[in-house]
């Protein structure tokens, strides 16, 4: 079998019912229980009868995001462990979405899940605090490449922040700021030819130099956070690099905060390592889209059920 890669995505992915397709694992609702006697707050209600609106707020979409992402992972182990066609289990190499990389964090032993969800929640509430609604603002701008947004951005900021965040595929890229200066962001992108640019729902604008307050007070709560050596590597968001070291690892989730997601970066540099196959582990194919515009040559599959689920297995095995 050759070498494959668990990948998880972070806010954006999140949808109404988009745990359905695991009704039949018990583990499923089991860590979604488990998080939300954590925070107090029922996630698994969210997700079947909540709205768009309350899916989107940063407070409710970072925990239901990272409680999907380790649901899946672990409906994935306990499928892997009644496989037996070679090992499916251990990916070769973890990468996660902005908040998927915490996810990825669980998924290889270095962060509990307990730490992971208190962590998270404590994370979207110091982003929210860090920037008044209504005052920030991320949009996605389709069909210019890297630099020329960085340009843009720079000179669509006029003294306020705007920035690239997500490097997400060749052709699209996230920015975020201040919200009068994405909106001139979004303006100047149509009038340079973007094929779309449009705001995204999200209350927050993530990865921006708008996030260093919440940044700090992260680096504060993970002094008192538990991290040790992952068993597999996860590349990292803000280095595009994997992390042994603690106190890399914490000073990396503190970075990608206010610096950009490197996703092109790190999918290129999974296919460089050898890597064959990259698996979605998350309800959604946001990430698999991106991935195959990234690597082409790329075997790329999402987990949405359990028939996808089974189905990304026996295609490993059959590798």
């Amino acid at each position: 079998m050759k070498k494959f890669a668990l990948t998880f995505a972070g806010q954006g992915s999140q949808s109404v019912g988009m745990m359905s397709g695991f009704e039949s694992m018990p583990v499923v609702k089991a860590t979604f229980d488990e998080a939300s006697q954590l925070i107090g707050t029922d996630l698994w209600k969210m997700i079947v009868e909540g709205t768009v609106e309350t899916l989107a707020q940063t407070i409710n979409t970072q925990p239901i995001m990272l409680t999907a992402g380790v649901a899946t992972f672990r409906a994935w182990c306990e499928v892997a462990a009644n496989h037996r066609a070679g090992d499916t289990t251990h990916a070769s190499m973890y990468a996660g979405h902005s908040l998927g990389e915490y996810t990825a964090l669980v998924a290889t032993g270095a962060l509990s899940f307990t730490d992971a969800v208190l962590l998270v929640r404590f994370r979207a509430q110091a982003m929210q605090d860090a920037v008044p609604d209504g005052t920030g603002a991320i949009a996605a701008i389709l069909g210019l490449e890297v630099d020329a947004i960085i340009a843009l951005c720079s000179e669509a900021a006029a003294g306020e922040v705007l920035e690239a965040v997500n490097l997400n595929s060749p052709g699209q890229i996230v920015i975020a700021g201040h919200r009068a200066a994405v909106e001139r962001g979004i303006a100047l992108a149509k009038e340079r030819g973007a094929k779309r640019a449009l705001l995204l729902p999200m209350s927050v604008p993530s990865h921006c130099a708008l996030m260093k307050p919440a940044a700090e007070k992260l680096r504060e709560y993970l002094k008192n956070i538990n991290i040790v050596a992952p068993a597999r590597p996860v590349l990292q968001n803000a280095d595009v690099a994997a992390f042994t070291d603690p106190a890399l690892i914490k000073n990396a989730l503190v970075e990608q905060l206010y610096r950009p997601v490197r996703w092109i970066e790190t999918i290129q540099s999974m296919a460089e390592q050898g890597v064959t196959t990259v698996i979605e582990c998350v309800p959604g194919k946001v990430l698999t889209g991106l991935n195959r515009r990234i690597e082409p040559a790329l075997s790329c599959l999402a987990v949405s059920d359990v028939p996808s689920l089974t189905a990304a297995m026996e295609a490993l095995s059959n590798e």
